[in-house]
């Protein structure tokens, strides 16, 4: 791979597409130079559980011929990207990180978000890898393997969107797709050192995505600059008639607005439950940026454990269902500790369920109140930043914290209501990256752009190619 091509991989999709676009350099060599990379380095990493190439390829030449010809393409021409694991890929089986899907036919169409990537120009490189059923936060999969975090490889890369993260964290494709239930996004982009966005429920069709737990299921973007998740948004937002719950909220293009600054926009720090059992280092960079924005003031959002509670049982319950016939027929094809999450949800009574539907509600209730005080929010994306792999317990304040069940603290309160976050990358000299949750009201993730790419261009955040070894 040349110096060019090496330089212009390592900057953003949109800037490497501006590239393609104006034939500085071709769709066909950024895809083989992307394959070849991956040849290189995912053996250590682990992300992608299939490498598209042929397609791929095809796809590349395609692009060229049309430039060639002065035909038109999108802001994302010739951007190589992957998905995680439980989006559909036409003609291959949509396994969701199991081996029990193997049996499935493979699907007849892509996703809807895939479709739309690839109209805007973005060239489909292969699924990546993830926790079972999108059913965990490490991403270390009985059946294929553990995903390793490219800024140190004995350590996790987060999930269940691992291999997302990971594989845009390592260079290995500019941006890539997840979904996120409870901080499957988030939790991955923070421990891997990339932006991850997650936007109000129902903005992005699902059509097309295998889901864990219906009414929490949110499609989101990981990312290496606000730009890229900005342009991505744009072109995955809209309605989808195939999908019940896709909002017809009308389109907010997100990139003319990175300019704007953060003018106008009131600040605070969400306290009390956000800023308990988590290690110093977390706290502190949540304070380092909201210093940067001007404000030391805290807002309680009442009741969060209640709503990390409710968040837990719902995904439980709903998941459980989704998988009640395998459970019951195929108990041993799970991975184990997907399937006992599983079998403790399918004894939830159903009391349970309705009061933690109820509550949701209060809660969702709660916030809205909040929004008339507050723009944007910052809370920690986790308690801690990426354990080892295999690693069962991590000790924070002087107490044992089990990593699976606590990764999700600060996450899972916000999903529960199906709000907009973006964390975002901080990475501090011979550290781990952390991330750091920026929080809006519903439909408002041009705020969380706005502020995101202020601080990216004033320096305070960034997500640089973590340096892999040959």
């Amino acid at each position: 791979m040349s110096t060019s091509i090496d330089s212009l991989i390592a900057d953003d999709g949109v800037a490497l597409a501006q590239a393609i676009r104006q034939q500085m350099i071709s769709a066909s060599a950024v895809v083989q130079s992307t394959l070849t990379r991956i040849q290189q380095y995912d053996s250590q990493l682990n992300c992608f559980t299939d490498v598209l190439g042929a397609r791929a390829m095809a796809t590349a030449h395609h692009i060229d011929r049309t430039l060639s010809q002065q035909g038109r393409l999108g802001a994302l021409c010739g951007v190589p990207f992957g998905v995680k694991a439980l989006f559909d890929i036409a003609g291959r089986v949509t396994l969701a990180g199991s081996i029990i899907n193997r049996n499935h036919d493979p699907a007849e169409t892509d996703a809807t978000v895939i479709e739309r990537l690839k109209q805007a120009g973005a060239v489909l490189v292969g699924p990546l890898n993830m926790d079972e059923y999108a059913y965990g936060f490490v991403t270390e999969n009985a059946h294929y393997g553990s995903t390793h975090n490219p800024h140190a490889p004995d350590h996790i890369a987060g999930g269940s969107s691992g291999g997302s993260a990971a594989a845009v964290a390592a260079g290995l494709i500019a941006i890539s797709l997840g979904t996120d239930t409870n901080g499957s996004v988030r939790i991955p982009a923070a421990l891997c050192g990339i932006y991850g966005l997650k936007p109000t429920y129902g903005r992005l069709p699902r059509t097309g995505v295998t889901l864990l737990a219906h009414s929490l299921d949110h499609v989101g973007v990981l990312a290496r600059s606000a730009r890229d998740l900005a342009t991505v948004f744009d072109f995955l937002q809209g309605s989808d008639h195939c999908d019940p719950v896709c909002s017809r909220h009308p389109p907010d293009p997100l990139q003319p607005q990175l300019g704007i600054g953060i003018q106008g926009l009131r600040f605070a720090i969400a306290g009390g439950y956000f800023r308990e059992e988590a290690q110093a280092g977390v706290l502190s960079v949540v304070d380092e940026l909201a210093r940067v924005l001007g404000t030391n003031a805290q807002i309680i959002l009442p009741q969060s454990e209640r709503a990390r509670a409710a968040a837990a049982v719902i995904t439980a319950v709903e998941g459980a269902k989704q998988h009640w016939h395998d459970l019951q027929i195929r108990p041993q094809d799970f991975d184990p500790a997907t399937r006992d999450r599983f079998l403790a949800g399918a004894c939830v009574p159903t009391a349970w369920y309705l009061q933690a539907q109820q509550f949701r509600r209060w809660y969702r209730d709660r916030l809205r109140e909040l929004w008339q005080h507050v723009d944007v929010l910052l809370a920690p994306t986790t308690p801690f930043p990426a354990p080892r792999l295999g690693q069962t317990t991590i000790t924070v304040g002087g107490q044992e914290q089990v990593i699976r069940a606590n990764l999700g603290r600060f996450t899972q309160p916000l999903s529960c209501v199906g709000l907009p976050v973006l964390s975002v990358p901080i990475q501090r000299p011979g550290q781990l990256p952390l991330g750091v949750q920026l929080i809006a009201a519903p439909y408002k993730e041009s705020a969380l752009l706005r502020v995101a790419a202020h601080l990216e261009a004033q320096g305070h955040i960034a997500a640089p190619i973590a340096k892999l070894e040959a």
